[in-house]
């Protein structure tokens, strides 16, 4: 008996070997009454259910169209998802439980910009051509602490929304806290495989730019050495996205997530990656479409001047762009913050749905009577979802 029905891993706590687990386009038994007959004629044994333009037993089509229609208990159907399906997922969750994820959301973005105030205001002007990359490095702290805490929230909060129920904040950090550290170590990890080779990369140039060098050919070099080390990074940033997810929904170690991201991934680099800078880039969008009204209303407030060389020393001033350009980013994080999480925990989702028939096992935790009493009715929320 687990106290996570539905997310774990397929076996025992430890995720499948290569060398045994099925690959990710070969019918996968599965256990229980729920099974159909494996004589069935076209009968698609991984996700229990009839292939997709194929006659379900009996020669008829219930649905129509020729495909069976697929529960859908939360804000997904529980059947492999399409990029438009994922993306609204993302939006689905943030529409139905608004309360609890605008809440979180709004208190992250409030701290985060309060420290990238206080930062700003600290370091204004007064290092020169490294303030912007002192600005980076001394929010970087508080926001990985940020991002982690978003991270495990709002996965509960997804997972939940999978099933069709909500959660509290209160019962998301209840729930979240048992895993924040190994969540906060994980995350450094994954920060230092990915963008951290990045950075490495492109530390040359850096260091060259601050020290007052301006040659053009050497900048030049130090830059396509930078430019080389992307492609690096972004393999491991993909290869181990879906590891936070696995190690919040899952409940097992560091290395064990690191290996079921590695897994999941394997065969689907390339749609897991433009699923996810996708996200990134509507985010950015929408940040962006937020950024320029409040940027326009410090200009007329005075607070900035189109002219960077004319922009007048006044404290007053600067710091007034600096809080109208924090209030358009609380905004923009309190709505695109839960998207970005949604979409990454419903990634982890659809994958494991492709691999591991996970869908007739959410089924099954959502309280289907079709699919079977998956008896863990006494262990889990049954608050209905908010819609």
């Amino acid at each position: 008996m687990t106290d996570t029905p539905g997310w774990a891993s397929p076996g025992s706590s430890e995720p499948p070997r290569d060398g045994v687990r099925p690959p990710a386009d070969a019918p996968a038994a599965v256990p229980g009454p729920s099974a159909p007959p494996q004589s069935t004629p076209g009968w698609n044994a991984q996700y229990g259910r009839p292939q997709w333009g194929q006659q379900p037993p009996g020669g008829q089509r219930p649905y129509g169209w020729g495909a069976p229609q697929s529960p859908t208990p939360g804000v997904i159907p529980l059947r492999p998802l399409g990029i438009g399906e994922l993306l609204d997922g993302a939006v689905t969750t943030v529409r139905r439980h608004w309360r609890t994820v605008l809440a979180l959301s709004l208190g992250i973005a409030v701290v985060a910009q309060a420290g990238a105030v206080v930062v700003d205001l600290l370091v204004r002007g007064k290092t020169g051509a490294a303030t912007q990359t002192l600005r980076l490095v001394a929010a970087l702290p508080l926001q990985l602490l940020l991002d982690v805490l978003a991270a495990a929230l709002l996965t509960i909060v997804v997972s939940r929304a999978v099933l069709g129920r909500s959660a509290s904040a209160g019962e998301a950090w209840r729930d979240a806290r048992p895993r924040l550290l190994q969540l906060l170590g994980l995350t450094v990890l994954t920060v230092l495989m990915g963008p951290g080779v990045a950075l490495l990369g492109f530390a040359p140039l850096v260091g060259y730019r601050i020290s007052g060098s301006h040659e053009p050919a050497t900048a030049a070099l130090l830059f396509l050495v930078g430019l080389l080390t992307l492609p690096v990074a972004a393999w491991l940033w993909v290869r181990y996205c879906l590891a936070a997810p696995a190690l919040m929904l899952e409940k097992q170690g560091v290395t064990t997530a690191l290996s079921r991201s590695r897994r999941l991934v394997r065969g689907s680099w390339w749609r897991v990656f433009g699923i996810t800078l996708l996200s990134k880039l509507l985010g950015l969008v929408v940040a962006v479409v937020i950024a320029v009204p409040f940027r326009f209303i410090g200009l007329l407030l005075g607070f900035d001047s189109l002219d960077r060389h004319g922009l007048t020393d006044s404290t007053q001033q600067v710091a007034g762009m600096v809080v109208v350009m924090a209030i358009a980013g609380i905004i923009a994080g309190t709505l695109t913050t839960p998207f970005m999480a949604a979409v990454g925990v419903l990634v982890y989702v659809d994958q494991r749905i492709r691999r591991e028939a996970l869908d007739i096992e959410l089924a099954r935790a959502a309280g289907l009577p079709e699919y079977g009493d998956a008896g863990w009715g006494e262990q889990t929320d049954q608050t209905p979802a908010r819609r």
